[in-house]
This record gives structure tokens, sequence and C-alpha cells, in this order.
């Protein structure tokens, strides 16, 4: 069992910067793929980045550019670093662990840019 803690999330200016955390625990990282999802008022949840278990990265259109995952394996902890943020970047940011045969999913974080 894994359990991911997310924290950072907040309300900020549009142009500013967050940065996100998500702690696990319970079991290590390694060789799972990391990945932040976000879900906006009304809107299905989408996929915002990802990193492997080796360390590459994809990213939404929509964040390219402004966003930076990263993983640290021996703190067990993936980032997720929002600069540039815009109203459109508003929702609940949610950590997920991916292995083949499960998921695991944090409770989420806030983030909130007003217009």
């Amino acid at each position: 069992q894994v359990q991911l803690v997310e924290s950072g999330g907040g309300l900020v200016q549009a142009g500013g910067s967050l940065r996100l955390s998500c702690a696990a625990s319970g079991r290590t990282l390694l060789g799972s793929a990391m990945r932040w999802f976000r879900q906006a008022p009304g809107k299905e949840r989408e996929l915002v980045a990802s990193i492997s278990s080796f360390g590459s990265t994809n990213y939404a259109d929509s964040v390219k550019g402004r966003f930076t995952i990263s993983r640290d394996n021996a703190k067990n902890t993936v980032y997720l670093q929002m600069n540039s943020l815009k109203p459109e970047d508003t929702g609940v940011y949610y950590c997920n662990a991916h292995l083949p045969w499960i998921d695991y999913w944090g409770q989420g974080t806030q983030v909130t840019v007003p217009s």
C-alpha cells in the first residue's frame, strides 16, 4: 500500500509561482511512473505532467515551458514547479503513482489563480 500526500497548493496571483510536493510512504516510488493531474470545477481530470522511473518527462501542451516535474527517489518525493501561473491553471492537483497493475492517488491540493 502507498500513501501519497500532496502539499504546496494555495492562492497565487497570475504570473506567480508555486511548488507542489507529493510525499510517498508505505513503499518506495522506485519503478513507478509519477504523474500530476488536475481537475478544474466542472471539468474532467486531466494529465498535466509525468515522469518515468528513468526520469523522462512529458507535459500537457498547456503547461509546456511553465511547469517542471521532478523526483527525488531518496526522499520518495515528486515535485511540480509551476511558474507563470494563469487563471486557467486553477484546480485541484492530484499526485498519482502508476504501476502496470495499480494506481495510487493522493487527496489533492487546491491551486487558485484569480483572474
